[in-house]
């Protein structure tokens, strides 16, 4: 059976603009195909579906929960506020429908454990929408890193995401507004942040977060911009990252090891569908008198035929048809990155609202 015989079944929960951009990537995936979207008004629904040309055959649903009861719709893209994720994955899990949630995936992880438990009670697959993680340049990034002769021990990390949002983003934008998005620049861009900072540590909490006392506030308490850092006692590990709504647009992850340095400055989007590129240098040093390098970075190019995006509804899908044809089990790793992100996310939060004070990080809890 070819791969695009029997293609898993999406419904769109929502007409947010990202959707857009999933709704493309559903096309282009083999293995996927767009069954129904849903929003509060079948008007809404309508225009989503005129303006990305959706086929006559996609069914538009002025109500979520009517998608959610289509037996043609086996996997769910959700782009909801953050505020009502849980309400809606949970109902979507109870009905049965696998789950690709959009970024940051809960409030807290308290919110997160509910969600995933009512997928894990229903034998549901559970990714979040970071697309990042499934571009080929990322896995060439990791063989990279793990190669001890080449890179070393990671010593120092860092990322940045920001963007300078306008007038109009910053007054009414959702992730401004508190009951809507309470988290933020540290939600939507501190959720990339930590993300890449994590697998570069192949997912191992750190030891402490602490807020950096920086942060800025909207008018509402709403995050615009902060920074903190992270520290692995075992490894002697620090990481910091920026994450900001009032800044120029960066995407930045640099890795630096004890042999060898990585530099990517479009991590979160490549510039680029079809080829992204980040710099690796190996056993840099100053030639004599310091007046210059005797090696300089290496350009790495990696192809893809599919965009990011695309890669991820095909693997999403792919772990879907396993666990709905082949009776498999659904593939934790992805609720597992998730439920790491969100634990640090946590930390950085709690820094923030406890004046900045360090954070110690258990596998459970956290601790001020």
């Amino acid at each position: 059976m070819t791969e695009n015989q029997n293609p898993i079944g999406f419904g769109i929960m929502g007409c947010a603009e990202i959707a857009r951009k999933v709704s493309r990537a559903i096309h282009l995936a083999p293995n996927a195909t767009l069954v129904a979207v849903a929003s509060r008004s079948i008007h809404k629904a309508k225009q989503f579906a005129i303006k990305n040309k959706l086929s006559d055959n996609v069914k538009l649903y002025g109500s979520y929960d009517e998608m959610l009861d289509d037996p043609l719709v086996d996997a769910v893209y959700m782009p909801l506020p953050t505020s009502l994720h849980v309400k809606w994955a949970v109902i979507a899990a109870r009905k049965g429908k696998h789950l690709l949630l959009e970024k940051p995936t809960a409030l807290d992880v308290k919110m997160f454990d509910e969600m995933l438990k009512a997928c894990e009670s229903n034998q549901l697959q559970f990714m979040d929408a970071s697309m990042w993680y499934h571009h080929p340049r990322t896995a060439k990034m990791k063989e990279l890193i793990l190669n001890l002769e080449l890179f070393g021990h990671v010593k120092v990390i860092h990322s940045s995401s920001s963007y300078h949002g306008t007038t109009q983003f910053l007054e009414n934008d959702i992730r401004v507004k508190p009951d809507l998005d309470a988290l933020g620049a540290l939600g939507d861009a501190g959720w990339y942040c930590i993300g890449a900072i994590l697998w570069t540590m192949n997912q191992k909490l750190p030891t402490t977060v602490a807020a950096l006392p920086s942060t800025i506030r909207n008018s509402a308490g709403v995050i615009l911009s902060c920074n903190a850092s992270l520290y692995w006692d075992e490894e002697e590990t620090v990481a910091t990252f920026y994450c900001s709504f009032i800044s120029h647009e960066t995407m930045d992850l640099s890795v630096c090891g004890s042999n060898g340095s990585l530099h990517v400055e479009d991590f979160i989007i490549p510039y680029e569908e079809n080829c992204a590129t980040f710099s690796f240098t190996s056993g840099a040093k100053f030639v004599d008198m310091h007046i210059g390098w005797n090696v300089k970075p290496q350009e790495v190019q990696v192809a893809t035929q599919l965009p990011q995006e695309g890669m991820m509804i095909q693997e999403f899908s792919r772990l879907v048809k396993g666990i709905k044809d082949l009776g498999l089990q659904p593939d934790t790793k992805w609720a597992e990155t998730s439920r790491v992100t969100q634990l640090v996310l946590d930390a950085v939060k709690n820094s923030i609202d406890n004046g900045y004070k360090a954070i110690q990080m258990y596998t459970t809890k956290l601790d001020v």
